[in-house]
């Protein structure tokens, strides 16, 4: 609202940039442990009551994911000058709530060997923490988001405690995939969701509407919305259309305020402490926009990595249809995956995913076609309901080449240079993506099924899954943040994000990040 009040809160022990799920969980923890939190988000608050007229924007013809959250336009301009093109706005939220209002809400915790990469495979770098340091926080965050699952991943890392929820049941299809998989010796499991399988923490249970990217109209999926509101109850204050400009500082190594723009004026926040959350293209961002005579290169930049091994997941698959029904489109999120070639010898973690939504949905194709009666009735039985999709994330080795910079020829609505995302893909992902293919291609042959399309090493694709921009280790001239997630740099600045990854793996990064978050705000308690 614009008559909302967005004056700076009096001098708050920790300002947190960001409102996704990392500020929304970091803030959360630290109001419940008795400190005075405000969070300052760019993007504006979403009222839950518009979420079914959004739905309906995201399945009519004409539309796509960006403007059912409102991305685009001068004040989300970027630029893309790398090798392949970047697709910024494609999947990304800027509001109270972040990226996790678009998000299709799969969580998985990092494997054991994705900390040790050097160490294990001779590639990339390792994490200066390893799995135990942060299997306590993933715990917490599983049962932060409600996370419904089964142990029955022979896998996946060792584990304290069950899932918080049961897991969501095999869909039909899943019934298909299984007998070719396992005429391959391909070890199928459930995938956990971050979606109530039954009522949780207030929310109802999923009810099926299949539209969970890019908005779950019903509430079930986790967003972090839900710890904003737990935030907020704690005594954390939110100001929503707020972008931060730039961090200052006063010479000694500590950032004193944070630059922020309203629709009314510009304001400054000061805090003692200050948490970046803003993820793996805005935080880099942020940090190159705060340089001074004290930082001339960028804040926190001393090792000049601020930005640099972006990392991304790419995207391999293979599609097809059946001679027999494989009822798709039920539920918009995956049911069963295989973890099984994720820790390969030779090759990056593949995850391989069998998809519950392939081909077009009955929806889509009334809508797009221009028949009625009995022609519409026959396209529909000819276009849905017999696709296959073996879908895939592959794990990228970060590139030092790979970075965000600021494109100082184009700016946003406040006058700042845009982020430039520059991305490419190295030998070893291309052989791996590769290996993928003839995985997912083996299983549609031993169905039967007739390939129509494959996804490999050339028109790959991102996951938008931003990762590596302020990496994280103990050297000051190798990393950006050391392990308790504290800038080298700068002794009162914190980064809970996706940007501290040394290495992604091939998991869906949302929960490591949530795990990151709190324990970024445990070592914020301690230093306060």
């Amino acid at each position: 609202m614009s008559d909302a009040d967005r004056t700076p809160s009096d001098a708050p022990d920790v300002c947190v940039i960001g409102a996704g799920p990392a500020g929304a969980l970091c803030a959360h923890r630290l109001a419940e442990r008795g400190h005075d939190v405000v969070i300052l988000e760019a993007g504006p608050r979403f009222s839950f009551e518009d979420r079914p007229e959004r739905m309906e924007r995201a399945i009519r013809p004409g539309d796509d994911d960006r403007s059912v959250w409102d991305m685009g336009g001068e004040r989300d301009a970027y630029a893309s000058t790398g090798p392949r093109s970047y697709p910024l706005n494609r999947s990304r939220v800027k509001g109270v709530g972040g990226t996790s209002l678009h998000w299709q809400g799969m969580v998985m915790r990092l494997h054991e060997a994705d900390f040790e990469r050097r160490s294990r495979d001779g590639v990339a770098a390792d994490w200066p923490i390893d799995y135990a340091d942060l299997r306590p926080y993933y715990a917490a965050a599983e049962r932060a988001f409600g996370v419904a699952g089964a142990v029955d991943n022979p896998f996946a890392p060792p584990r304290e405690e069950p899932y918080p929820l049961p897991a969501f049941p095999p869909s039909y299809s899943d019934s298909i995939f299984a007998e070719a998989c396992e005429e391959l010796e391909i070890t199928t499991h459930s995938v956990p969701n971050a979606r109530n399988s039954e009522p949780y923490d207030g929310r109802s249970a999923c009810v099926g509407y299949g539209t969970c990217k890019p908005v779950c109209a019903s509430g079930a999926k986790y967003d972090a919305t839900v710890h904003i509101r737990k935030a907020e109850a704690a005594g954390v204050r939110v100001i929503d259309r707020a972008p931060v400009q730039r961090l200052e500082t006063d010479g000694k190594g500590r950032v004193t305020r944070a630059v922020y723009a309203t629709p009314d004026g510009e304001h400054s926040q000061e805090a003692r402490r200050f948490v970046i959350a803003c993820g793996g293209v805005e935080t880099p961002r942020l940090l190159l926009l705060s340089d001074s005579s004290d930082h001339p290169d960028g804040l926190a930049n001393s090792s000049g990595l601020v930005g640099r091994y972006f990392t991304e997941h790419c995207f391999a698959g293979v599609g097809g249809r059946l001679d027999r029904a494989t009822r798709q489109k039920h539920v918009g999120f995956n049911t069963t995956e295989s973890h099984q070639f994720y820790d390969a010898e030779g090759t990056n973690p593949i995850k391989l995913e069998f998809f519950n939504y392939a081909g077009p949905s009955p929806v889509e194709t009334a809508l797009s076609g221009d028949e009625w009666g009995d022609a519409l009735l026959d396209s529909l039985r000819d276009a849905y309901g017999t696709h296959v999709t073996v879908g895939g994330l592959i794990g990228q080795v970060p590139r030092k080449e790979n970075r965000v910079t600021l494109d100082r020829t184009k700016t946003d609505d406040h006058g700042n240079p845009v982020p430039d995302v520059r991305w490419s893909i190295g030998d070893r992902t291309k052989k791996s993506i590769r290996r993928a293919n003839c995985i997912q291609r083996s299983i549609l042959d031993e169905l039967g099924a007739e390939i129509e399309w494959t996804v490999g090493p050339e028109n790959t694709g991102p996951a938008f899954h931003h990762m590596g921009t302020t990496r994280m280790g103990t050297d000051p001239a190798s990393s950006v943040v050391d392990p308790e997630l504290r800038t080298h740099d700068v002794e009162n600045l914190h980064v809970a994000s996706s940007s501290v990854f040394v290495t992604g793996g091939a998991m869906n990064p949302t929960l490591t990040i949530a795990a990151l978050a709190l324990k970024a705000a445990d070592h914020v308690d301690v230093a306060l």
